[in-house]
């Protein structure tokens, strides 16, 4: 598919922040027509992974230390809320047997050492445990989410992953367990955790 192709010459840097995105190269890049890629970059760019210059100019996403307190702020308002609301599910005796998977999956990606894909099940993680709270809106949200989220991820590879991967089993067992609030805290904590090294990583 072109337009994940696309996205993840993004995230791995092949198309670094800034680069214009030609439609003739990127699509001789994939051994594609010009038409998909075109069709992608409107989409790309709902994923924050591309932005539109005045000149209508496709061009690769930079970071700023901006985007990067939004991205974080907005996971706040989302996640937080989520978990919290999972866990009362939960404590009704309503499950989320997905999450329970990604967790094992990212575990064994975190044994393999697979960047990319780590990146991308680290995402997942954080897609899964908002969609256990069972709300639509909160899933829409967490999409527009997602993607940005799997490029930071990436870029900040070098954190303490096994601390990451015991905050998600730490979070699911509030959530599996019925506590609200400890589900709350933990996820504020974890998310605040990320976000100065990210800027200190994306923006020195």
């Amino acid at each position: 598919m072109v337009q994940r192709a696309i996205r993840r010459k993004i995230i791995v840097g092949e198309y670094p922040q800034g680069m214009a995105l030609a439609e003739q190269r990127v699509a001789a890049d994939l051994d594609a027509s010009r038409v998909p890629v075109r069709e992608a970059m409107p989409i790309l760019q709902q994923q924050g992974f591309v932005e539109t210059s005045p000149r209508r100019t496709s061009c690769v996403t930079t970071w700023t230390e901006q985007r990067i307190n939004d991205l974080f702020d907005a996971r706040l308002g989302v996640e937080v809320i989520a978990v919290g609301r999972a866990a009362r599910r939960a404590g009704a005796g309503i499950g989320s047997e997905n999450l329970e998977a990604i967790l094992v999956k990212a575990q064994q990606h975190l044994v393999e050492g697979e960047a990319l894909e780590l990146a991308e099940t680290n995402s997942a993680v954080h897609v899964a445990l908002v969609a256990a709270a069972g709300n639509a809106l909160l899933n829409e949200l967490m999409r527009v989410i997602s993607g940005r989220l799997a490029w930071v991820f990436y870029l900040t590879a070098a954190r303490d992953l096994y601390t990451q991967v015991h905050e998600h089993h730490a979070i699911t067992d509030a959530i599996r367990n019925g506590n609200d609030r400890l589900a709350e805290s933990l996820m504020w904590a974890h998310i605040e955790a990320g976000r100065a090294p990210t800027v200190e990583a994306l923006i020195g």
